[in-house]
């Protein structure tokens, strides 16, 4: 399981690049969950990051308007990423998420063929009218897209486990599994969820308020200190996997 940190700047990048994480995700959280970075600040970061750590970038709570995301998607793989995220949040139908996936998908690989895009969608959805987040894997696939995610939309004190149970996060991972895509998981998941996601069969961990001081994903910055302590706990279980219960 690779761990993902969602980082706002390059400073912010290089701790994280110091606390072993696996993947960085450039993001804005001032403009929400997915919120879209400056191309140039996503183009700095992927020139300044290790060579063993992968660079992603959202392209934002994406309106239902696959003609300006398939141009989103475009200038996002111009920018030398190997993940690009498409959050789900301005559809409300199967047939109109995979028309605007698709169409992402298009432009991304076209441009980058060996990109990887994700699909976003939130457990959550009921709050913010979107797309069910089991739908997900069938809607990644359809669209040939790489990784199925699902992440929570409004960020408070609720986590992906108040909306999902184990046994939907369970069947949303297999599922990804089952049509060869990448599962990951995310949404405001803290130090003690990690072991839960890992059992899950997750292939990514994405958290960012688990990384910034006073565990504020807002008002805190991304530390070492805290991205070493998340990056440990995955390495344990990951050197004794038969210990788990």
């Amino acid at each position: 399981m690779k761990l993902l940190i969602s980082a706002a700047d390059e400073q912010e990048a290089a701790e994280a690049f110091a606390g072993k994480a696996d993947i960085i995700d450039v993001k804005n959280p001032k403009e929400g969950a997915l919120g879209a970075s400056f191309p140039w600040t996503i183009k700095r970061i992927v020139q300044i990051a290790p060579a063993n750590v992968e660079a992603s970038c959202t392209l934002g709570d994406l309106p239902n308007l696959p003609g300006s995301v398939s141009l989103a998607a475009l200038g996002a793989a111009a920018t030398g990423v190997d993940y690009i995220k498409v959050g789900l949040g301005g559809v409300q139908t199967k047939k109109d998420a995979i028309f605007l996936l698709r169409n992402a998908v298009k432009a991304a690989k076209d441009f980058n063929p060996s990109i990887k895009v994700v699909a976003a969608g939130y457990a959550d959805a009921a709050r913010v009218n979107s797309i069910k987040p089991l739908l997900i894997p069938e809607i990644a696939d359809e669209a040939n897209a790489d990784v199925a995610m699902v992440d929570t939309a409004v960020k408070d004190s609720e986590n992906l486990f108040t909306f999902l149970t184990r046994e939907q996060t369970r069947c949303m991972v297999d599922e990804a599994h089952d049509r060869g895509l990448l599962a990951a998981l995310a949404g405001s998941l803290r130090k003690e969820h990690i072991l839960s996601v890992y059992e899950l069969g997750a292939d990514i961990i994405g958290m960012r308020g688990a990384a910034c001081t006073n565990i504020d994903r807002f008002n805190g910055r991304i530390v070492r200190e805290n991205v070493l302590e998340l990056a440990d706990i995955m390495k344990s279980l990951q050197a004794a996997p038969t210990n788990l219960g």
